[in-house]
């Protein structure tokens, strides 16, 4: 039985990922991060890649599902996709519990005489 040559990503998408081992990167089980990834930072080139090769769905799925997209990629996408703004979680308010005080010296302070 031959062993089946597993699909790699084009060379011009080496550059969003930078911080990965590029050749390791696997096409089916790295879908997601490679759907964010390129829609967050990519080109007209990159782009057409990925709705080639995922689809619109696999796009609504990442904006749908994923909060640290930038709020300019979650607005562009959710107008194109016809998205709720509200079920973007990019888009919503960031959660904090409580308000913080800034990092000052006398806060600090108060901080470290405990």
């Amino acid at each position: 039985m031959k062993k089946q040559k597993r699909a790699k990503l084009p060379e011009f998408l080496r550059p969003y990922f930078w911080d990965v081992e590029f050749s390791d990167i696997d096409i089916e089980n790295s879908k997601h991060f490679i759907v964010k990834r390129v829609i967050d930072r990519g080109n007209t080139q990159s782009m057409k890649y990925v709705i080639k090769t995922y689809g619109l769905e696999a796009i609504k799925e990442v904006v749908l599902t994923t909060r640290d997209l930038s709020r300019i990629t979650g607005n562009f996408w959710a107008d194109i996709l016809n998205l709720d703004k509200s079920q973007v979680p990019c888009l919503q308010k960031p959660y904090s519990p409580r308000k913080t005080e800034p990092l000052t010296a006398k806060y600090l302070n108060r901080i470290l005489d405990y």
